[in-house]
Protein backbone atom coordinates (compact mmCIF):
# COMPACT_ATOMS: atom_id res chain seq x y z
CA UNK A 1 0.00 0.00 0.00
CA UNK A 2 2.96 2.39 0.32
CA UNK A 3 3.63 2.10 -3.00
CA UNK A 4 0.34 3.09 -4.05
CA UNK A 5 0.15 6.29 -1.49
CA UNK A 6 3.56 7.98 -2.54
CA UNK A 7 2.22 6.62 -6.80
CA UNK A 8 -1.19 9.11 -5.39
CA UNK A 9 0.92 11.73 -3.36
CA UNK A 10 3.10 12.24 -6.51
CA UNK A 11 0.02 12.04 -8.90
CA UNK A 12 -1.64 14.83 -6.74
CA UNK A 13 1.40 16.91 -6.83
CA UNK A 14 1.17 17.24 -10.87
CA UNK A 15 -1.47 20.22 -11.05
CA UNK A 16 -0.22 22.39 -8.13
CA UNK A 17 3.98 21.77 -9.39
CA UNK A 18 2.03 22.55 -13.09
CA UNK A 19 0.72 25.82 -12.09
CA UNK A 20 3.70 27.00 -10.22
CA UNK A 21 5.84 26.46 -12.78
CA UNK A 22 3.28 27.72 -15.80
CA UNK A 23 2.40 30.61 -13.99
CA UNK A 24 6.41 31.88 -13.24
CA UNK A 25 7.18 31.51 -16.49
CA UNK A 26 4.28 33.37 -17.47
CA UNK A 27 5.16 35.89 -15.19
CA UNK A 28 8.50 36.13 -15.84
CA UNK A 29 8.50 35.86 -20.18
CA UNK A 30 4.72 35.63 -21.43
CA UNK A 31 5.00 34.27 -24.97
CA UNK A 32 5.94 37.10 -27.06
CA UNK A 33 3.47 36.44 -29.73
CA UNK A 34 -0.39 36.06 -30.05
CA UNK A 35 -1.53 32.96 -30.57
CA UNK A 36 -4.22 30.03 -30.40
CA UNK A 37 -2.14 27.22 -29.14
CA UNK A 38 -0.43 28.04 -25.94
CA UNK A 39 -0.92 30.72 -23.18
CA UNK A 40 -3.57 32.68 -21.63
CA UNK A 41 -6.49 32.68 -24.63
CA UNK A 42 -9.43 34.92 -23.86
CA UNK A 43 -10.63 37.47 -26.38
CA UNK A 44 -9.70 40.23 -24.57
CA UNK A 45 -6.07 38.92 -23.73
CA UNK A 46 -5.71 38.74 -27.77
CA UNK A 47 -7.07 41.95 -28.41
CA UNK A 48 -3.71 43.84 -28.60
CA UNK A 49 -0.36 42.88 -27.70
CA UNK A 50 -0.34 44.91 -24.47
CA UNK A 51 -3.47 43.03 -22.97
CA UNK A 52 -1.28 39.65 -24.12
CA UNK A 53 1.60 40.57 -21.95
CA UNK A 54 -0.79 41.88 -18.87
CA UNK A 55 -3.22 39.32 -19.04
CA UNK A 56 0.15 36.79 -18.88
CA UNK A 57 1.70 38.60 -15.94
CA UNK A 58 -2.01 38.69 -13.99
CA UNK A 59 -2.93 35.23 -14.95
CA UNK A 60 0.77 33.81 -13.96
CA UNK A 61 0.77 35.57 -10.52
CA UNK A 62 -2.28 34.09 -9.65
CA UNK A 63 -1.50 30.61 -10.89
CA UNK A 64 1.80 30.98 -8.98
CA UNK A 65 0.12 31.87 -5.86
CA UNK A 66 -2.67 29.39 -6.17
CA UNK A 67 -0.35 26.59 -6.84
CA UNK A 68 1.73 27.23 -3.81
CA UNK A 69 -1.67 27.33 -2.00
CA UNK A 70 -2.81 23.82 -3.53
CA UNK A 71 0.61 22.34 -2.34
CA UNK A 72 -0.30 21.42 1.18
CA UNK A 73 -3.85 21.05 0.40
CA UNK A 74 -2.86 18.62 -2.11
CA UNK A 75 -0.74 16.07 0.49
CA UNK A 76 -2.82 17.08 3.96
CA UNK A 77 -5.63 14.37 3.13
CA UNK A 78 -3.50 11.68 2.04
CA UNK A 79 -1.47 11.58 5.13
CA UNK A 80 -4.96 10.92 7.12
CA UNK A 81 -5.13 7.61 5.16
CA UNK A 82 -1.61 6.75 5.25
CA UNK A 83 -1.86 2.81 6.31
CA UNK A 84 -5.15 2.71 4.48
CA UNK A 85 -6.56 0.01 2.23
CA UNK A 86 -5.77 1.15 -2.01
CA UNK A 87 -9.29 1.72 -2.04
CA UNK A 88 -9.35 4.42 0.19
CA UNK A 89 -6.61 6.40 -0.58
CA UNK A 90 -7.58 6.13 -4.14
CA UNK A 91 -10.75 7.54 -3.36
CA UNK A 92 -8.89 10.61 -1.52
CA UNK A 93 -6.81 10.64 -3.94
CA UNK A 94 -9.09 10.93 -6.78
CA UNK A 95 -11.33 13.40 -4.60
CA UNK A 96 -8.57 16.04 -3.79
CA UNK A 97 -7.64 15.83 -7.76
CA UNK A 98 -11.13 16.46 -8.63
CA UNK A 99 -10.68 19.50 -6.51
CA UNK A 100 -7.41 20.54 -7.66
CA UNK A 101 -9.09 20.36 -11.42
CA UNK A 102 -11.49 22.74 -10.49
CA UNK A 103 -8.98 25.54 -9.64
CA UNK A 104 -6.98 24.42 -12.62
Amino acid sequence: MTLFWLFMCIANLLIPLTMILFGKRFMSNPPEHINHFYGYRTCMSMKNKDTWIYAHKYFGKYWFILGLCLLPISLIPLFFVYDSDADTIGSVGGIVCAVELLFL
